[in-house]
């Protein structure tokens, strides 16, 4: 599986995805979740739904082939850090969702408390920053 994301990660790479519409960002997110295991094939795992008025969910993914489970996707293509502050606003978008776990994806970094908050929430909500993208 490794492979697969690391040849996808090649094909189209992190700095072209950053210049990119934040449309297009979204579905790239969704692919590389889709190609790390998660659901399936692209049609039945997973969509991109970012668009304006979208509550803050850019993307939606199914945890396994069954679809047992969903996982809410945030994906910011930002130069600046991410605080606290829009991982609250997340977390909140996922209680209205009753969902239980999300990820939110940056092109950049998270601070430390971004990282402090989601260790100390209920939610599961992984942060997953541009270098660890490129990993």
């Amino acid at each position: 599986m490794r492979s697969a994301v690391l040849g996808f990660m090649f094909t189209i790479p992190l700095f072209c995805a950053a210049a990119e519409s934040p449309a297009s960002f979204e579905e790239l997110v969704v692919d590389l979740l889709v190609k790390m295991g998660y659901g399936g094939s692209r049609r039945e795992a997973g969509q991109a739904i970012g668009r304006s008025g979208d509550e803050g969910i850019d993307g939606i993914i199914k945890e396994d082939r069954l679809g047992l489970d969903i996982i809410y996707i945030q994906a910011k293509r930002w130069t600046g850090v991410v605080g606290r502050p829009e991982i609250q606003k997340f977390a909140g978008v996922l209680q209205g969702q009753r969902a239980r776990k999300g990820i939110f994806i940056t092109t950049s970094s998270f601070t430390k408390d971004a990282y402090d908050y989601v260790n100390a929430i209920e939610t599961k909500i992984i942060l997953i920053d541009g270098t660890a993208l490129t990993e």
